[in-house]
């Protein structure tokens, strides 16, 4: 398995790069020796974020793409979780795997199918159920017309990287938010 770190924000140590690769690549096991992994770690740099060591792990197989993001306030707390997140992934993709091929050949011999239906039934049992996102907080607020560049000015001033608004020349709800590259874009209804 081919993998790569990169940093953002962040200088890669050897330390880190050693426990990412002790970590990951267990998983690489599992599947085809010509899959590439990418591992991205980052920080975080808005001071709202509690939890801004991230990492970010991307694995390109024959198969589908599998990618998972842990953040943590500790980059090895971010890594096991990611690497926890993805090892989940990878034994659902195997499963479907092993019993695509079953169904695929016919049928595996009775004692074959038993061994692979009880490793499939302990991986789901080992598994902790997945929910879905959750709404946390609810904010309500009044909005008044400006303009998109008072907008901006707003969204600075309370260090967000959004701000609803309604645009005074359309009278429609617009959404600005701040980019990657430090630009600003705006999202307006059709």
């Amino acid at each position: 398995m081919n993998l790569q770190v990169k940093g953002r924000n962040i200088a890669i140590t050897e330390a880190l790069r050693s426990y990412v690769e002790e970590k990951l690549v267990k998983l690489g096991k599992n599947l085809n020796s010509a899959s590439t992994m990418e591992v991205e770690l980052f920080c975080e740099k808005n001071p709202s974020i509690a939890e801004n060591q991230v990492a970010e792990v991307t694995i390109f197989t024959k198969g589908p793409v599998l990618r998972a993001k842990g953040a943590s306030s500790d980059m090895y707390a971010s890594i096991d979780l990611v690497a926890d997140k993805l090892n989940r992934q990878v034994r659902k993709f195997r499963g479907k795997l092993v019993s695509h091929n079953a169904h695929v050949r016919g049928s595996l011999p009775p004692e074959t199918a038993e061994r692979e239906m009880a490793k499939i039934l302990q991986a789901e049992e080992e598994e902790e159920p997945e929910t879905g996102p959750t709404i946390v907080k609810t904010k309500q607020f009044g909005i008044k017309p400006m303009a998109p560049e008072e907008a901006a000015l707003q969204m600075e001033l309370i260090g967000h990287d959004f701000f609803v608004f309604r645009n005074a020349e359309s009278n429609d709800t617009n959404v600005i938010y701040r980019r990657r590259d430090g630009n600003y874009g705006l999202i307006e209804p059709k």
